[in-house]
């Protein structure tokens, strides 16, 4: 059984295997996209989750359930992560080790060595391998482009431990549906958190929240890594350290990069930000730029929608505010325009409106809108989506500056569909 991803998903291939009561090994591999036919918000996950980090797993299975699982990077580093948590030393050489990591999963080899040398206990190594699945399942069922491949086989051996694949695909489901609530401050696993200006946040976070937040906030451990050294789910980390990402305490960055580059970034896009407001209504406009121009910002406002359009390729604002009720052209269709061009696929745009319905937010949501303010708004409320989402801007570039000097992770494999 092979075949690509937008053809069957991942959810669907491990039930058949399951009914199937199979044995053998699964093979994915991710697999670059065209990003010009996505939405915003597919375009900023699915670039952090695979065009910019090609990786293929194995998952391996006994009479349809699942063994274990290996991910791409046969370092060693994810049971080395785990291990910690149990405050358990590597013990083995670099001869043991180089060995290890020329199998074909070089994670079990590890465990089992450790488990035959007394160095841990079974259920530790259970508890491990459940923690791997978990994670990989994360991953592999937050997927949406690659190839697959299932191979019939003998079974691992010998075998740790059996997971049954429907109850914990139910359970990393619901998990991967939270995590789109994330988006856009959090995306990724891969993702490193870094404190923003310690001075500032001992003025307005208790002491001990500050000295937590030191501890494993460092900018030098991913989302993911501090997951395997507290032993939780990633969803459970990510959701703890939300709330300081969206007071702007923390910042989410995709390489270990340290705050002072951050905030020199910040400090460079802030002092020549240029802020489009679209509004019929001339007295909002006077109000935006009143707030933001004493600021330092450049605030440029339209009441013509149409001539707003017009100008606005030349312009090429940080950021866009945008009323919806509006004669010849609303807001909608105003945002939904910009979202089909490659310019301001990414330029953060905030709805304006009156109305503070449900519907209304949800309506601006799927037009590609990031956020909605309601008038009338008071400066405070206007200045904290600005830098909220200016903020959230500049880190983006940040990281994609980063990206571009590491052609490695540009490459795209299609071994497996050119096989098949």
């Amino acid at each position: 059984m092979y075949g690509n991803l937008n053809e069957i998903d991942i959810r669907s291939i491990l039930q058949l295997i399951e009914l199937g009561q199979r044995t053998g090994q699964l093979f994915v591999e991710a697999r670059s996209h065209n990003s010009n036919k996505l939405s915003v918000d597919e375009v900023i996950r699915q670039r952090s989750w695979s065009e910019f980090k090609q990786q293929s797993w194995y998952v391996f299975f006994l009479n349809g359930q699942i063994i274990y699982c290996q991910d791409s990077d046969s370092s060693l580093t994810r049971i080395a992560d785990y291990l910690r948590h149990y405050r358990v030393q590597t013990r083995l050489d670099k001869v043991q080790l180089a060995y290890l990591e020329t199998l074909n999963a070089p994670e079990y080899g590890y465990l089992w060595t450790l488990l035959e040398r007394n160095i841990i206990q079974p259920k530790v190594a259970q508890t491990i391998i459940h923690r791997l699945v978990h994670e990989t399942l994360f991953d592999l069922l937050s997927l949406h482009q690659g190839s697959f491949i299932f191979d019939l086989g003998s079974a691992f051996a010998p075998q740790l431990t059996t997971l049954e694949i429907a109850p914990l695909v139910t359970k990393i489901m619901k998990q991967v549906q939270e995590w789109k609530l994330l988006y856009p401050h959090i995306q990724s696993p891969d993702q490193f958190p870094v404190l923003a200006d310690i001075t500032e946040l001992r003025s307005s976070l208790p002491a001990a929240t500050v000295n937590k937040l030191q501890q494993w906030v460092d900018g030098k451990t991913s989302l993911r890594q501090l997951a395997r050294y507290l032993n939780r789910d990633v969803l459970t980390v990510a959701k703890a350290i939300y709330p300081y990402v969206q007071q702007g305490c923390v910042h989410i960055v995709y390489s270990s990069t340290s705050t002072e580059q951050i905030q020199q970034s910040q400090q460079e896009l802030l002092q020549k930000a240029r802020i489009v407001c679209i509004d019929d209504t001339a007295t909002i406009c006077e109000t935006v730029e009143s707030i933001l121009k004493p600021l330092g910002y450049e605030a440029i406002a339209f009441t013509n929608p149409l001539e707003a359009i017009s100008r606005i390729f030349q312009i090429k604002p940080n950021l866009i505010l945008c009323d919806i009720t509006m004669p010849e052209l609303d807001g909608y269709e105003i945002c939904g325009m910009l979202r089909h061009s490659t310019a301001f696929r990414l330029v953060p745009i905030i709805m304006l409106s009156s109305k503070n319905a449900f519907i209304d937010r949800v309506r601006a949501r799927m037009v590609g809108a990031c956020d909605y303010l309601t008038k009338p708004f008071t400066d405070t409320e206007l200045l904290m989506l600005v830098e909220k989402y200016l903020n959230y801007s500049v880190v983006w570039r940040h990281n994609q500056n980063l990206r571009l000097v590491d052609p490695i992770r540009d490459r795209v494999k299609d071994n497996i569909t050119e096989s098949a």
